[in-house]
């Protein structure tokens, strides 16, 4: 039987892998430019690891729930932009220039996935390493400055992409609701299909009183509270029942 919900295939996502490459740069930029003892040390990479983190963990559970999914994506893109401001606050506290948007270092940062598809190549198909090699002449410069740079506008694409994830979950939500309803919904329309089935299993009595299929229930008021019963199917326009 096939989920009801999709759940996983994280690692194919655009967004978990940017939120790799975050982690990477992250960890390797505090390696070779931070002070080891550093509180911001510890600040950056487990901000950075949060954002990798939390999208793989609300992946796996997009099967059972659309909240959950959506707390953990939004608190991937809450730990990412704290780590954004850490990037800035490196640049500011040195007096080092980060680059405008619209600045030829960022576009070029900015224009790799787009070759990438002008090439009919897609990033999502490449190994880690691969992905890295893309941007390794920024992310393994010896200037911290561009090292920041290119890490800031990594951190701006894997935002953006986690918002747009969010938003899709957000009316997906609202038009089809959450993993309960749609639960509820496949058990009935499962319910109604049994019930207009012309031959129903033969381990399945019919109801004395109308002749339909009837279902397995469990009495939950009465003397016979706790005690499993055949119930009607087109319950409650009929009340046949049969003892077990």
């Amino acid at each position: 039987m096939s989920k009801i919900r999709p759940s996983g295939g994280y690692r194919a996502t655009c967004s978990f892998q940017t939120a790799t490459l975050i982690y990477d740069a992250t960890y390797w930029f505090c390696e070779k430019f931070l002070d080891s003892r550093s509180r911001t040390v510890d600040q950056m990479v487990q901000a950075a690891r949060s954002g990798r983190q939390n999208i793989a963990e609300g992946s796996r559970a997009a099967a059972t729930s659309s909240q959950t999914e959506l707390r953990l994506l939004n608190v991937a893109r809450a730990s990412l932009e704290e780590l954004l401001l850490d990037y800035e606050d490196f640049l500011r506290h040195r007096r080092l220039t980060q680059w405008l948007p619209d600045s030829p270092e960022a576009l070029a940062v900015r224009r790799v996935p787009q070759q990438r598809k002008n090439d009919s190549s897609d990033l999502t198909d490449l190994t880690d390493q691969q992905r890295w090699m893309l941007y390794s002449q920024w992310l393994d410069h010896a200037d911290p400055a561009v090292r920041a740079n290119a890490a800031i506008c990594l951190i701006h694409q894997a935002n953006y992409l986690l918002d747009q994830q969010i938003a899709a979950l957000e009316k997906a939500f609202i038009e089809h609701g959450g993993y309960s309803e749609q639960l509820a919904t496949a058990r009935l329309a499962e319910r109604q299909r049994k019930q207009d089935s012309p031959n129903p299993p033969a381990d399945i009595p019919a109801c004395p009183q109308c002749g339909k299929p009837t279902v397995l229930r469990t009495a939950k008021t009465g003397q016979n509270a706790g005690q499993q019963f055949w119930g009607c199917s087109a319950y409650p326009a009929c009340k046949g029942v049969l003892n077990l």
